[in-house]
């Protein structure tokens, strides 16, 4: 009786740490890399740069704006917007790389002003 109680055990046991497994698939792998964009090393630059040049700033949204493609150059636009002590603006920023190598040519930091609220009569 004992023998049997503790191989049913061992099974379940078994069983368990088995089943929690998570099984990597080919389909789930192909998933995982369509996921993720086409842009997406620009963005982490981009917003490596913008917490570089604001560090007291919180980035809490981003936006791909889109690539510009060129014969030698490519440009990736992204908008991020931070969160200041006292408050909260936008920036552009502008990663042109050459096309071939992408090797960086020049990042640009542009913050957006925002637009003064007009006052209704």
């Amino acid at each position: 009786m004992k023998k049997i109680t503790i191989f049913s055990c061992v099974a379940c046991i078994s069983a368990l740490l088995i089943g929690n497994q998570p099984i990597q698939t080919a389909e789930a792998t192909q998933l995982s890399t369509q996921q993720v964009p086409s842009y997406a090393k620009w963005g982490q630059l981009a917003m490596k740069r913008t917490k570089e040049a604001y560090p007291k700033a919180e980035i809490v949204d981003y936006s791909h704006l889109g690539r510009q493609e060129g014969p030698i150059l490519t440009t990736e636009k992204f908008r991020l917007w931070l969160k200041g002590e006292d408050k909260e603006f936008g920036v552009n920023v502008t990663i042109s790389f050459y096309k071939e190598t992408e090797v960086v040519k020049e990042v640009k930091l542009e913050e957006i002003k925002r637009k003064a609220k007009s006052k209704r009569p």
